[in-house]
């Protein structure tokens, strides 16, 4: 059994004053692998200090160092993407082809930061005004269990880029992950205090952060209830925030699109990583008068798909990440049919077979209206909604008639069509015939999706505040 018992401040790895013990629960069987000890309040008022007095002088840094500083990242997470694999594999559960994936991610994102650095913009001409970009100050970093290392790789290296310092709260149930990316970047260079970790409870950690006058920017990713007690808390002190919510993110069949192809695509879409992702397509709108076929393409795709344990090469759902989280998804699956959707596919239960573990039988319903909670609120699990709807207009209606506006995909055949359609909807990110992500794009949500935006040169400006020196 693995212990965790020391958390990162200003350079060195220190004993938390925080007395709370964890359990680290396996996913896949519901066992404890490990305990950790959690930071507290005085914890994070410790590394807040340590990262404001770094600030000062790492702010003046040039692009030239700030770039070396990431080219180690980039080297010393490359040489623990096996040990971050294993992590992600046991405390998460995620299927090995995505487990691979996530472990390659941070040393990616960390590349495509230096990208979007290499070019960017911090001295600007607008009339005879000269604009300077310049650092925040303090960066509170808060990220989520669901891609947790890739999270806090991106965010530190967009800071780092910006000349911010950085207070990283990672979710308490990722803690394994985060050791094995703490140990990484201590091997990076990073000059003391620029970045400092400490894993505790939203209650206290996240709350010293958040309300810290000592802060200048917080970066969230989470769900939008937390977001908004983020929000509430920095406005006492004017702070910068970047919030990255939830979604309910609609996928758009248009009448011309190939059935089979189709379903294939939004199911992926509403799959991936588990249904545990912000992004996920999990409403699945298609046209009225060929409801049957898609019902039948649908739920093929969907019994295509296993839920079993993410070892298992032929896996491709692994288990929730905890029972707290398996309870909430059962709940929403159960709610479904009382309010009236037929399942195609699934139900509520582990998928036979399957006696431990937070494994979801991945589900399908139809006969959903919008008005249904299991198509309103986020669900975050293997769990989709089929809509339908009689004109392209409706179609976008009802893509847009929602809390949320993070993303959306649309599938058809007349490309430019679909995007006149794409162009439609309100999210932050509009896929057209494509999973494919755009690292150097902007990201973020309409409405309760978030606020700001990450990735691309958006990302460091949202790190930055402009000045503008005009002379007579």
């Amino acid at each position: 059994m693995r212990s965790f018992e020391h958390i990162y401040i200003n350079g060195r790895f220190v004993t938390p004053t925080g007395t709370e013990w964890l359990d680290i629960i396996k996913p896949a069987d519901g066992s404890v692998i490990g305990k950790a000890r959690l930071a507290d309040e005085n914890d994070a008022l410790q590394a807040i200090a340590a990262a404001k007095a770094a600030f000062a002088d790492f702010s003046r840094l040039s692009v030239a160092d700030r770039l070396a500083l990431l080219a180690n990242m980039v080297e010393v997470l490359q040489q623990s993407e096996e040990a971050l694999h294993e992590a992600i594999r046991e405390e998460y559960g995620a299927p090995a082809s995505r487990s691979q994936w996530m472990a390659r991610y941070p040393a990616d994102v960390v590349q495509q930061v230096m990208t979007e650095l290499r070019t960017y913009p911090f001295v600007q001409q607008a009339g005879r005004a000269t604009v300077q970009m310049l650092p925040l100050g303090v960066a509170g970093l808060i990220t989520p269990w669901n891609s947790n290392a890739g999270f806090i790789c991106h965010k530190l290296a967009t800071a780092i880029a910006a000349g911010c310092t950085t207070v990283i709260k990672p979710s308490e149930f990722s803690i394994w992950q985060t050791d094995v990316v703490t140990r990484a970047l201590d091997r990076a260079g990073l000059p003391s205090g620029v970045f400092n970790i400490v894993t505790g409870r939203g209650a206290s950690v996240g709350h010293a952060i958040s309300t810290s006058a000592d802060v200048a920017k917080i970066s969230f990713t989470g769900s939008t209830e937390t977001g908004k007690a983020i929000l509430r808390s920095a406005a006492d002190s004017f702070k910068r925030v970047t919030l990255e919510l939830g979604g309910k993110s609609p996928t758009l069949i248009l009448p011309d699109a190939d059935a089979r192809h189709a379903a294939e695509l939004a199911v992926q879409a509403g799959f991936i990583n588990s249904g545990q992702a912000c992004i996920a397509g999990t409403r699945i709108l298609v046209p009225e008068h060929r409801k049957a076929e898609f019902e039948h393409e649908l739920t093929a795709a969907v019994q295509r798909q296993r839920s079993g344990p993410p070892a298992d090469a032929a896996t491709t759902i692994g288990p929730m990440i905890n029972q707290r989280q398996w309870e909430r998804v059962q709940r929403y699956i159960d709610i479904g049919v009382q309010q009236g959707a037929r399942l195609l596919t699934g139900g509520v239960g582990r998928p036979e077979a399957l006696r431990e573990g937070w494994y979801v039988k991945p589900t399908l319903f139809s006969d959903v209206s919008n008005e249904m909670t299991i198509a309103r609120d986020e669900i975050f699990g293997p769990v989709l909604c089929m809509l339908t709807y009689r004109d392209e207009q409706e179609a976008i209606a009802i893509a847009n008639d929602t809390q949320y506006g993070l993303s959306a995909l649309v599938i058809g055949a007349d490309e430019n069509h679909a995007r006149q359609i794409g162009e439609q909807i309100l999210a932050g990110r509009v896929m057209i015939n494509t999973l494919t992500h755009e690292p150097r794009a902007p990201f973020g949500g309409f409405r309760c999706s978030g606020i700001g935006r990450e990735m691309g040169q958006a990302g460091i400006t949202a790190f930055l505040e402009s000045r503008a020196l005009t002379v007579a």
